[in-house]
């Protein structure tokens, strides 16, 4: 009988996976709040609860949740393996500070304030304080796969926040040594829970750095052993042997395995096998991965939900206006930008999956009775439904302050006075040659990018730069398109370069518009749209080159200019006249030569 239920859980996890999950991705909500809500919608509060009026509901509800914890805890490892693959010790270094500073006061000032918020409300000491070391940590799965499924990880927001929940991972050892020293009578003295708090610190240290020992004379061994063979089944099943046994080890250790997990990936990060390991884990990594954010949705209780609908929202609300505050305080007291900290606080607004493993060691050495231990585990896991909204809630705030506060700094002025001058689209290196000549004249200038980077460079260089979206008429008109003698058109991207063309002719007809073309055909387009000059980089690359030969050969200096601007002309007449834009060769006949005569 446990086999065929084994099998039907398989059949309603594979059916849940293929129906709700694709469907959240064409509402683009992302696959892991499909996951969760999958596993709300097949949990014992979901077709479970409804099961006993409606037993048809039975064969599409799962039951026995920790048949298929285990499972889905492989896909953490896995996950959090991949990351370590794509970081190296020299990115860990290079955010280390913030991991330390940023990471370890969240979980201080959270651990603070929830536990003060708890005794306020009435808990006690030991409840309170199971309760604000649970709740300040967040959810390393979650956060993780959707901050790699938004692009996010490599953003600033996304390595500081990976620092933060790997400073997470490491403070489990020591909250783990509390739980037990409250579990014991008469132990919940100050003095031993900060001297336990030190000896956990020191373990998770120890352990840290013997699993880094033990990989350089292990993991990197057993791989080279693999390469050798030339045997692609053997590097998959040493690679799961890796992530597993780190894992393994580090759970043994009481730390979190998603952690040993990760140092086995920082390991091989930069060992020849870091692409091939990528693709062999990817596909088991998706799988049992769905899988973990499917239990996690149906450790959620419906019927509390609605049973106790208030005090369950108001706990939600308390928990994530905590989280955001403390983590954004301590970000900013890092010296964190304020986009990046707000983004931050929104993704580390929920609790995390130790909180399950929490609850169920501080129920089981009575620190905390059952009914406290059932309430937090359902807030906890709403809170982790939650939190991909949240991240995607907080990328959209940082990327709006980020832009709004880079065009306070270099944005065009409405007060500002231009007339006489060119107006250039694109700071890149094509247009700051373009104002680098325009300013050894003494021609006025002004120049927009939306790229940052160009805008500060310009900047410093006392160049009139500055940040806003040359295809738009309002931000032309403010650095004066009706009075500017000609634009000049730079974008890399073709599609850019043509609006730009077309906005500026829509509202200036008379306007003069020099125009940067990639191709020759590229120029052909840009001519249609009623560009007055294009040059083609490619035509004049060539030219170039083909100068530097006939100098090479022989020829001279003047000659040389003569027959290239003979062969610039010929090319631009065949551009005017709508000649086969591609045929870029002049074919110049040999008595056409300056020196011929």
């Amino acid at each position: 009988m446990e086999q065929v239920a084994a099998g039907r859980e398989l059949l309603v996890f594979l059916v849940a996976a293929g129906v709700i999950v694709p469907l959240f991705q064409y509402m683009k909500l992302g696959v892991v709040l499909g996951f969760l809500i999958a596993g709300v919608a097949v949990g014992p509060g979901g077709f479970g609860h409804l099961a006993a009026t409606w037993p048809i509901f039975g064969y599409a509800a799962i039951s026995d949740v920790s048949r298929l914890q285990m499972l889905g805890d492989l896909g953490v490892l896995f996950l959090l393996f991949t990351i370590g693959l794509e970081l190296s010790f020299t990115r860990l270094r290079a955010i280390g500070r913030l991991m330390v500073g940023v990471g370890g006061l969240q979980v201080i000032l959270a651990t603070a304030v929830i536990y003060g918020l708890a005794a306020l409300a009435g808990y006690q000491f030991d409840d309170a304080l199971v309760l604000g070391m649970a709740l300040a940590l967040s959810s390393t799965a979650i956060v993780t796969q959707s901050l790699v499924e938004h692009k996010r990880l490599g953003a600033a927001a996304g390595r500081t926040t990976l620092g933060v929940l790997i400073l997470q991972d490491l403070t489990v050892v020591p909250i783990v040594i509390v739980v037990g020293i409250l579990g014991n009578a008469g132990a919940t003295e100050g003095a031993s829970v900060g001297l336990a708090l030190i000896q956990g610190i020191g373990i998770a240290i120890a352990v840290v750095v013997a699993v880094l020992a033990l990989g350089r004379f292990l993991v990197r061994p057993l791989m080279r052993l693999a390469g050798a063979t030339g045997n692609r089944t053997l590097l998959i099943a040493i690679a799961l042997l890796i992530i597993v046994g780190s894992g393994a080890l580090t759970s043994a250790a009481g730390l979190s395995s998603a952690l040993g997990a990760f140092l086995a990936g920082l390991l091989l990060s930069e060992s020849e096998y870091r692409h091939q390991l990528d693709v062999e884990v990817e596909p088991f990594k998706d799988l049992l991965l769905g899988l973990f954010f499917m239990t996690v949705g149906m450790t959620i209780d419906l019927v509390m939900v609605i049973d106790h609908g208030a005090m369950v929202l108001a706990a939600l609300a308390v928990l994530f206006a905590v989280k955001m505050v403390t983590a954004y305080v301590a970000a900013r007291l890092n010296r964190v930008e304020v986009p990046v900290a707000i983004e931050l606080a929104f993704l580390l607004a929920g609790a995390g999956e130790f909180a399950f493993v929490m609850f169920a060691l501080a129920y089981r050495e009575h620190v905390i009775d059952g009914d406290v231990a059932h309430f937090a585990t359902t807030v906890a896991a709403l809170s982790m439904l939650f939190t991909p909204m949240l991240g995607v809630i907080g990328a959209r705030i940082g990327r709006q302050l980020d832009h709004r506060r880079h065009s306070l700094l270099h944005g065009v002025h409405a007060d500002a006075e231009y007339s006489g001058h060119v107006i250039i689209g694109g700071f890149g290196r094509f247009g700051s040659m373009v104002g680098g000549l325009l300013q050894a004249e003494d021609i006025p200038f002004v120049a927009l990018d939306l790229n940052v980077a160009n805008v500060e460079r310009g900047k410093k260089e006392g160049q009139p730069v500055f940040f806003g979206d040359a295809t738009r008429p309002e931000i032309l008109a403010k650095v004066g398109g009706d009075r500017a003698v000609a634009f000049v058109v730079t974008p890399d991207a073709g599609k850019v370069a043509e609006t730009m063309i077309s906005v500026v002719l829509e509202n200036w007809p008379q306007a003069v518009v020099h125009a940067r073309a990639r191709s020759v055909g590229h120029a052909r387009q840009l001519l249609d749209l009623g560009a007055t000059h294009v040059v083609p980089e490619a035509l004049e690359a060539s030219l170039q080159l083909a100068g530097d030969l006939l100098a090479t050969m022989g020829l001279p200096g003047d000659a040389v200019e003569q027959r290239l601007a003979m062969a610039r002309e010929i090319v631009h007449a065949r551009l005017r006249c709508g000649d086969d834009p591609d045929a870029i060769g002049p074919n110049l006949p040999p008595d056409s030569s300056p020196d011929s005569d």
